[in-house]
């Protein structure tokens, strides 16, 4: 048996929403979390107990864009983080904008300052490293290092 070191924490599960507008376009917000980098994220959090995949994606949407009108929530993939000084497993959720008119709100706006519609080939940088590999298995791009996605569905033909 392999001894953990100390300053090792304890696993992450975690969901990020890949909410596809009619279009093609995703949302994606502004992260600008105090003591974090700023960067581009997916809506997405931690899976609460009891929860599925998909009703966490759902509830996350709603949550940090104020999005409620949402569809065909699907988990695509996993992705695994073994690096650093914790262990992150996120399962990437497909889901369709119901509502063509739905607008995003900032209800955290300590966490998001904004919200935008963005083309799959045109993402603003930097991704937050877990959106990165989310986004990365949608397109059927290679993961960046340290990350390693396990796909659960094909999503070709929902794109």
């Amino acid at each position: 048996m392999t001894a953990t070191p100390a300053a090792r924490r304890d696993p992450v599960v975690g969901v990020g929403a890949l909410l596809v507008r009619s279009d093609g376009a995703v949302l994606i917000g502004h992260r600008i979390k105090r003591g974090e980098p700023e960067s581009w994220c997916l809506p997405g959090g931690h899976v609460e107990a009891g929860e599925t995949f998909e009703e966490a994606a759902v509830r996350e949407i709603a949550e940090e864009s104020g999005i409620h009108e949402v569809a065909e929530a699907r988990a695509f993939t996993v992705a695994l983080h073994t690096g650093g000084d914790r262990t992150q497993v996120t399962a990437g959720v497909l889901a369709r904008l119901e509502a063509p008119d739905a607008v995003a709100t900032t209800p955290e706006p300590e966490v998001f300052d904004r919200w935008i519609w963005a083309r799959p080939d045109e993402l603003p940088a930097p991704l937050f490293p877990a959106s990165a590999a989310l986004l990365a298995a949608w397109r059927g791009d290679p993961a960046a290092g340290g990350w390693t996605v396990y796909p659960t569905a094909d999503v070709t033909a929902r794109r």
